[in-house]
């Protein structure tokens, strides 16, 4: 969408190690997740050109989204589901899809993850049902253009 040629720089140990290497100059652009990246673009460290969403995030009002910094739809998200063994009974499923929509609806614990970065999805995406169906869009979304850039899915060892 830039035109901009991007080397593609694997890690295995994630976001520390990728903040770790981006603070102290070994690499200059990544792309990873407000949690992660906030308190380095708070204290100074690092410089947030863009957030990889249609909108700001409240936690980084002053970080435009990807849309006002001149790469319309080029959005990107990290997003956190529970994932339990194949075969799980549906009353377990449904009693850890409970606690979860419980803790997300407590204000402090939504005042904390939103001051994090993190964006809390609307009640009714927050079930088993709802996180199948974005993890399929998810893949449908993503598998395309890895196959295409030839990005080797498989961790780095």
């Amino acid at each position: 969408m830039t035109g901009t040629a991007l080397q593609f720089v694997p890690y295995r140990a994630g976001s520390s190690e990728i903040m770790k290497d981006l603070v102290g100059g070994h690499i200059d652009l990544t792309f990873d997740q407000a949690i992660s990246a906030l308190p380095y673009v708070r204290n100074g460290q690092i410089k947030a050109y863009a957030v990889t969403a249609n909108a700001r995030l409240a936690a980084a009002p002053d970080v435009p989204s990807v849309d006002e910094a001149g790469a319309p739809g080029v959005y990107i998200s990290t997003w956190s589901g529970l994932w339990v063994p194949k075969g799980t009974p549906k009353s377990v499923i449904g009693a850890l899809t409970n606690a979860a929509m419980a803790a997300l609806a407590d204000n402090d614990v939504r005042r904390r993850l939103e001051d994090l970065g993190q964006v809390i999805p609307p009640r009714e995406q927050q079930t088993a049902e709802a996180l199948g169906v974005y993890h399929k869009a998810e893949i449908e979304k993503w598998w395309p253009i890895i196959r295409s850039a030839n990005i080797n899915p498989e961790p780095a060892r």
